[in-house]
C-alpha cells in the first residue's frame, strides 16, 4: 500500500514511518519543514503546513490510506492557533482525501475529549465529548475528531479515530523532557493525594494501533467512523510513572505536595494573570493541568481489542528499559 503520515516530523508520526517502512508498504510524509532523518529513511516527503489545502493536496494524490497525527498540543495559547490547525487543517485532510479518492484515514485523536476535569474511570467509547473544556487544545480535538467520524462514508472514505493516552518512550520530546526539566528544577509537586492511577501508552504501541486501524477499515467493519481508547492497558500511578522516570534521569523523587483545589484556584488566578498582559508563555499551573495532575485517567479498550485485534507490542517493564537506554542512567 501507499500511506502518507502528515505530521511525521512528530513523535508518534515517526514512529508510524518507520512501521509502515517495516511492512514494506511505500510511505510518503507531509511535514511543515525538510527533516534529514526522513529522506534518509528513503520516504517521498511532501512539505507543506495543513492549513494550506491547495499546497498540500499533491501529496494525497495516488495514495491509499492517511494516517493524520500532525497536531499542535499544549495546554496554552490562543484558540485561533489551536482551532486553524487541528479543526481546520484536520478538515482539509479530509477534503484532500475525497478530492483525489484516497479510501482509508486514521486520525490520531486525545482521550481529552470526553475530559470534563473529573476522574475517567475505566472510561469507553461511549463517554459523550466534554460539555466544558478547560484549555483548547481538547476542544479543538473533539471538533475535529467529530468531523473526522462524520466523514465516514464506505463507499469513498473510510475513517476511525484513535485516542492513545500518555504516550512516551525514546525520541519523545515533550512529556519526557518537561517531567526531566522540572525534575531538575525541582518544580514538580504533587497535585491531590497522589492515589490517582492514569493510563500510558508506549509509542510503539500507539503506533502499531494505528496501522492495525488502518488495515480493519473495510467496509462492513465496525472500525469505520468509530473512535478507539488505545493504551498499555494497565493503569500506573501517576506520581509513581512520573518518579519513575525522574529515577531513569537520576533525579530525586517528587515530594511536596499541594491540594487539588489550591492547585485549580492557582491555576484560574495564573490563567487570568497571563490573559490579561497578554503573555505568550505558558504558565506554571493551569486549571486543566491541575485536573490532569490530580484526577484519575484510565480507559476501556477491549473494543479495540475485539475491532481490530490490538494488543500492546511492548510491556511498561521493558519500555522503561528502552526509555533508561536513551536518557542515560542505568
Amino acid at each position: 500500500m501507499k500511506a502518507l503520515v502528515t505530521g511525521a516530523n512528530g513523535f508518534l508520526g515517526s514512529y508510524v514511518v518507520r512501521q509502515l517502512l517495516d511492512q514494506d508498504d511505500q510511505v510518503r510524509t507531509l511535514t511543515r519543514r525538510p527533516n534529514d532523518g526522513l529522506t534518509a529513511l528513503n520516504v517521498e516527503c511532501f512539505h507543506s503546513d495543513i492549513r494550506d489545502v491547495d499546497r498540500m493536496a499533491s501529496a494525497f494524490r495516488d495514495v491509499d490510506v492517511v494516517y493524520h497525527t500532525a497536531a499542535i498540543s499544549g495546554i496554552w495559547g490562543d484558540w485561533k492557533t489551536f482551532h486553524s490547525t487541528n479543526t481546520v487543517g484536520t478538515r482539509n485532510v479530509v477534503d484532500c482525501c475525497l478530492r483525489h479518492g484516497v479510501k482509508r484515514l486514521v486520525y490520531t485523536s486525545s482521550p481529552s475529549v470526553t475530559f470534563n476535569g473529573d476522574h475517567q474511570i475505566h472510561q469507553d467509547e461511549t463517554a459523550p465529548y466534554a460539555s466544558q473544556w478547560l484549555c483548547h487544545y481538547p476542544k479543538s480535538k473533539a471538533l475535529a475528531e467529530q468531523h473526522v467520524l462524520d466523514s465516514n462514508d464506505p463507499a469513498e472514505l473510510m475513517t476511525c479515530a484513535l485516542r492513545p493516552h500518555l504516550i512516551w518512550g525514546p525520541g519523545d520530546h515533550h512529556l519526557v523532557p518537561r517531567v526531566i526539566q522540572r525534575g531538575r528544577a525541582r518544580q514538580l509537586r504533587r497535585v491531590g493525594d497522589g492515589s490517582n492511577l492514569v493510563d500510558t501508552t508506549y509509542v510503539e504501541n500507539a503506533a502499531y494501533a494505528h496501522l492495525l486501524a488502518a488495515k480493519a477499515l473495510e467496509p462492513g467493519s465496525p472500525v469505520c467512523g468509530s473512535a478507539y481508547f488505545i493504551s498499555q492497558g494497565e493503569p500506573v500511578n501517576c506520581w509513581g510513572f512520573m518518579n519513575e522516570i525522574l529515577s531513569l534521569a537520576g533525579i530525586p523523587r517528587v515530594r511536596k505536595k499541594i491540594s487539588f483545589y489550591a492547585a485549580y484556584r492557582l491555576g484560574a488566578v495564573l490563567e487570568a494573570w497571563y490573559e490579561m498582559w497578554n503573555k505568550k508563555e505558558e504558565p506554571r499551573m493551569t486549571r486543566f493541568l491541575a485536573a490532569q495532575l490530580a484526577k484519575s485517567h484510565y480507559f476501556d479498550i477491549s473494543r479495540a481489542r475485539r475491532d481490530f485485534g490490538y494488543e500492546p507490542l511492548v510491556s511498561h517493564e521493558e519500555g522503561m528499559k528502552r526509555l533508561a537506554a536513551e536518557i542515560g542512567v542505568h
